[in-house]
Formats: C-alpha cells, structure tokens, sequence
C-alpha cells in the first residue's frame, strides 16, 4: 500500500492512498492543476482514481473537488451531511448527481483492493468523518480537523501501518497570536483543531513497534511552524506513559505546498 500527502495545511488538503489496482484520495483541498501534478510526481493520474473520500465541506478539504469530479468522472464518497452541506452551499458547480455515495460512520465499505472505514471526528462542520484504509493486510488512516480525541478516537487508529495526525497549532502562539478571540475559542473548543500537543498525547496511545511511517498534518500557517510541531510531538511522545522513544520512529511533516514522498507500507 501506498501513502503519500499532496498538501496538507491550514490552507489545502489532499492525501493519495493506493495499492497497484485502486488509487484514492482523502480530500482534494486545492485546485485541480495542483492535485493532477501532484499525482504526477508519484507516478499517479487522475483518471486513475477510484474515489475521493471526503472528510468534512470546509474549502480548505474541497476546492479542487467540483473540478476533479466533472473532468474525469470520479466518484465522491461523503457523509450524508458533508453532502448536503456541500450542496445547498453550492460549493462545487454543476456535478453530476450519481457521483455521489453516501456513507455512513462506521460502516465499512469496499473500492477494489481497499476496504474503507470512515469514522467520526468532532469538527464544526456538518457531518465531518476520518478515514482508515485497509489493503493487502496494511492499514493506514489520516485523522485531521478534531477538536478532541477519546477512546473511540484511538481504537480506529490501532494497529496502523501508517498515519497522518493533525498537529494543528501550537496553544501558545494560538493565545498571542492576532486572530480574534472568537477563533482562537473555536481552534481550541472541542469542535476545532487538536493541538501539537495533543497530536503528541494521540501518537502515544496507537505507536506499536510496527508503525512504519507517521505523518504530522494540518499545520497551521499562522499558529504553528514546522520545528516546533516536531519537537512537541516528539518530546509529548518521548516523556509520556508509553515504550517508546520519538527517535524510534520516522515521524515527518506533511508541507503545506509539497508532496512527501511516496511512502509504501
């Protein structure tokens, strides 16, 4: 299985999940040109793909979206209530109505070679979900846009081959910083974003001595810089109540404006 993220940031989101018969993405955040040269850097088109799988109706999760589904037909699977939102917002143009595949939280669904598992978050937005993939006997999963995680949160991220968490926002320069206090109530509410530190707390709890690849996502442009997630994920990991050390693992941030390199697991 194949994993690789294409943008993932406050301002865009898209991540690839492939085996060599089933192509994927999680989201397609920015424009269509960005996500189509993206692939091509892995070797990937988009005519190719099986599926996008949308996490939540926000722009920065499905700006490219409307332009990838009209030009090469490729269906979108979403919550009932990302779908509707979407909709009624008029948030894509004119696409085609049997695109369109309504899932539902914790009901397991196939395309292909990947078995898929959407799973809830806590988000403002409508009916937001995340997503683990199976393929192969590998399973990866991609956890972004959470204002909190709990038991439920940390079962569906078990057992993983490979992951991308949200490290959205350092606490400190979130409180400092300039935004409005209405924001800075919303990023830090149990609707919003999980923290550095908390992504920290999160890896803690699913890190197993045969996790692969883990990927720090969704930083914030204004709140975060790459350094300092790094660090406070890696020290929360480190200092915390588990067996491992944060060098035992190779852990990398997702760029805002770049794809990782493709990583197979």
């Amino acid at each position: 299985m194949d994993f690789c993220s294409i943008a993932s940031g406050s301002s865009g989101n898209c991540i690839f999940v492939g085996t060599d018969h089933t192509s994927v993405l999680i989201d397609a955040g920015i424009s269509g040109k960005r996500v189509t040269a993206g692939l091509h850097s892995i070797g990937r088109k988009p005519e190719e793909l099986d599926g996008i799988l949308i996490t939540h109706e926000h722009s920065d999760h499905i700006k490219g979206l409307g332009v990838l589904a009209r030009k090469y037909g490729i269906p979108v699977y979403c919550s009932a209530g990302t779908k509707k939102a979407m909709l009624d917002q008029n948030m894509l143009g004119k696409v085609d109505a049997a695109l369109f595949h309504e899932i539902v939280p914790e009901a397991n669904f196939c395309l292909k070679e990947l078995e898929i598992c959407p799973f809830r978050v806590s988000h403002d937005a409508a009916e937001p979900l995340a997503y683990r993939l199976s393929g192969g006997g590998k399973s990866v999963a991609v956890a972004t846009d959470l204002g909190y995680y709990d038991d439920y949160i940390v079962g569906y991220l078990k057992a993983l081959d490979a992951v991308l968490i949200e490290s959205n926002h350092d606490v400190n320069m979130l409180q400092v910083g300039t935004y409005p206090y209405y924001l800075k109530q919303r990023i830090l509410g149990f609707k919003g974003h999980l923290s550095n530190d908390n992504a920290g707390r999160l890896l803690g709890e699913i890190l197993h001595e045969n996790m692969k690849a883990v990927m720090l996502g969704h930083l914030s442009k204004e709140n975060n810089y790459e350094a300092l997630a790094l660090a406070t994920v890696c020290s929360e990991i480190t200092m915390g109540d588990n067996p491992f050390r944060a060098d035992d693992f190779p852990i990398q941030i997702a760029k805002r404006d770049e794809p990782t390199q493709l990583i197979a697991v």
